[in-house]
C-alpha cells in the first residue's frame, strides 16, 4: 500500500511539474531556473549527506548519482544566470 502511494505521489508530481514548466513564458524561463538554482545547491547537500552516511552499498550509489547530477544541475544554472547577464551588459565600441 505504501509503494502504491508513493508511486502515485510520484506521478503526481511529474504532470504538475510538466504542466506548470510548460505554462512559464520564455521571457520569465530564465530568471525563475536562476532562482532555483538556490533549491539545487540545497538539493546537493541532501545528496552528500546521502552518498556520506553508510547505510548500505545501495544508498552510497544512489547518493553518489544524486550528487552528480545535483552538481551538473548548479553548474549549468550559473552557466545560464551568467549568460543572461552577459545580454545586458552594455558592449564596448570598437575604434577603426
Amino acid at each position: 500500500m505504501t509503494l502504491l502511494l508513493a508511486l502515485t505521489l510520484f506521478t503526481l508530481a511529474v504532470f504538475l511539474g510538466l504542466e506548470l514548466i510548460s505554462k512559464v513564458p520564455a521571457t520569465l524561463h530564465t530568471p525563475l531556473m536562476s532562482g532555483s538554482n538556490a533549491i539545487s545547491g540545497i538539493t546537493l547537500i541532501g545528496a552528500l549527506v546521502a552518498a556520506g552516511a553508510d547505510h548500505s552499498t545501495l544508498t552510497t550509489v544512489l547518493g553518489f548519482f544524486a550528487v552528480v547530477l545535483a552538481t551538473i544541475n548548479v553548474v549549468g544554472g550559473f552557466v545560464v544566470t551568467n549568460r543572461m547577464l552577459s545580454m545586458f551588459t552594455k558592449r564596448k565600441k570598437r575604434e577603426s
